[in-house]
């Protein structure tokens, strides 16, 4: 499992760039539940038991979330984990093991960069995921993080110091050198474009869509929310998006969006366009707490 890096959204054929993704606190702080649960289906105590579990076992290529409603810790596994690797996620839950499910997903999960009509820097290239502005105007380009992390120069600028974050969370921030390359709107890859005049924290089961450089406009839904990803080697992100939306590498850092409304960036995911797949996106409202909006 890896993230997928994205090219910027931006007007074809012109300098400016495709822009591309809500309550912070509600985002980073598990929702309340009762500490009894129905006969049958595990408490509150069981499934934090069972999350930190597969926390524990360190297994990368995968991803999971709590999913209240069936009593059950959901982890999607990408075709790098083994049988025996999963028997290791079940026995470090040990007496909870019962209440973890296990989904295969095709692909391996990745961060997905690569060298595109994008952003670029030093030979990388990922997509433009939303173009905002501060209180005093000035105008930025947010991304994903996996991708501006040590990466200070872009096509379109430089990043802005302290707002570079990977693992964790997984969000960029760039300042554009010419302000007026930065258009508000996400480009759909068939000449039109879309303005993005809001943003927000999406339900599971919305319709949502995204638009990346290598792969264009592609449509999915929500499928769960406060997913944790492994991505090996010590990376985990927390409290993803998870859609069933495809992507592949070169997105990264892309748009996640639902009509008018910027939703997230993408991360990563597994698969491609051709089999489909599962993917990952960091949530808009973190980089946009540093006192952005879209426009």
């Amino acid at each position: 499992m890896s993230p997928l890096a994205i090219r910027p959204a931006g007007r074809r054929g012109s300098a400016a760039v495709i822009a591309g993704l809500a309550a912070v606190a509600a985002l980073i702080t598990p929702t309340a539940v009762a500490a009894e649960a129905p006969a049958g289906k595990a408490t509150a105590a069981q499934l934090a038991v069972a999350n930190k579990a597969v926390l524990t076992a360190d297994v990368a290529g995968t991803a999971w979330y709590t999913d209240q409603a069936s009593g059950k810790v959901v982890i999607t596994a990408d075709s790098t984990v083994s049988q025996a690797a999963i028997a290791k996620i079940k026995k470090s839950a040990g007496s909870q093991a019962g209440n973890l499910v296990v989904k295969r997903t095709p692909g391996k999960i990745s961060r997905l960069i690569a060298g595109g009509e994008a952003i670029t820097s030093a030979g990388v290239r990922c997509s433009l995921g939303f173009n905002v502005v501060n209180s005093a105007g000035q105008h930025f380009a947010l991304t994903a993080g996996h991708c501006t992390v040590g990466r200070p120069s872009w096509s379109i600028g430089t990043t802005v110091p302290g707002q570079q974050v990977f693992p964790v969370n997984d969000h960029g921030v760039i300042r554009h050198a010419n302000p007026a390359a930065s258009d508000g709107r996400v480009y759909l890859f068939n000449g039109t474009y879309r303005d993005i005049i809001n943003s927000t924290y999406p339900a599971v089961g919305w319709r949502i869509e995204r638009s990346g450089s290598t792969t264009g406009y592609r449509t999915g839904s929500v499928t769960a929310l406060n997913v944790t990803v492994n991505y090996g080697g010590g990376q985990l992100v927390y409290n993803t998006i998870q859609t069933n939306a495809c992507a592949q590498p070169g997105d990264s850092g892309g748009p996640l969006f639902t009509g008018n409304t910027a939703l997230g960036l993408l991360s990563g995911g597994s698969g491609n366009c051709s089999i489909g797949g599962t993917t990952f996106y960091e949530p808009v409202i973190r980089p946009l707490s540093y006192g952005y909006s879209v426009f």
